[in-house]
């Protein structure tokens, strides 16, 4: 069983008071060979441990590099749009994006939504993903581009010649709810009332004070009126 380093030591220590202590020459011979021997031992696993520790330096570079190659992803919630009579066109601004490898640039049509990934952009991989397209779109003509710091998305209408008010289902949704709805058989009155009770759910504090005051102003205005008739 091979010794440790530790234990060569102990070894040469307890040889050296040995040595100390001896006065016989045959005994003294003896030890000063095993002397020689753990002292040679020891400088031959100390060559060892200096010629492994470089490739132990060596090895950590690429533990810390192999992460970025693969990087972390980033989601992309920032873009434009507009439309033409066959095309949905979505613009993204990535800086750097035309100097990526053409392949690291994927999107996936399906008939109502699209998933762009740009893999390894300075390190970092970016995802989009648009579910719930306003409406279908064709998968075989739609496609990319990638221009200057952009990649351009064109989602092919299945419908020419139509307009989209909303690239999504889930944004025409969410602009219908908060428009007011009008009543044209109700009082006129009742609707303004509705208008302003949402103001005021919606709004800050400032705002509940300025309506409150407001309120309470045209309450008082109506009184005045009504004792004067």
């Amino acid at each position: 069983m091979a010794s440790t380093l530790e234990e060569l030591q102990k070894d040469l220590e307890e040889v050296k008071v040995l040595l100390e202590k001896t006065t016989r020459k045959r005994v003294r011979d003896t030890l000063t060979s095993e002397k020689s021997k753990i002292e040679t031992e020891m400088k031959n696993k100390m060559q060892q441990k200096s010629q492994k520790k470089p490739e132990l330096d060596n090895e950590k570079p690429a533990a810390v590099v192999a992460p970025l190659t693969t990087g972390y992803t980033v989601k992309i919630s920032n873009y434009g749009w507009d439309q033409s009579d066959k095309f949905v066109k979505i613009y993204i601004t990535l800086t750097g994006v035309h100097q990526v490898p053409t392949e690291n640039v994927q999107v996936h049509f399906t008939e109502r939504s699209f998933d762009l990934l740009v893999k390894n952009l300075n390190g970092k991989n970016y995802s989009m993903i648009v579910n719930n397209l306003l409406k279908p779109i064709s998968v075989e003509s739609s496609s990319k581009k990638v221009k200057t710091d952009t990649v351009i998305i064109l989602c092919r209408k299945k419908a020419e010649n139509t307009r989209w008010d909303y690239l999504t289902q889930v944004e025409k949704e969410c602009k219908e709810k908060e428009k007011p709805s009008y009543d044209a058989e109700t009082d006129p009155s009742e609707g303004l009332m509705n208008v302003l009770k949402k103001i005021y759910e919606d709004g800050d504090d400032d705002m509940k004070r300025t309506i409150n005051k407001a309120w309470v102003e045209s309450r008082e205005k109506q009184a005045r009126e009504d004792t004067e008739f």
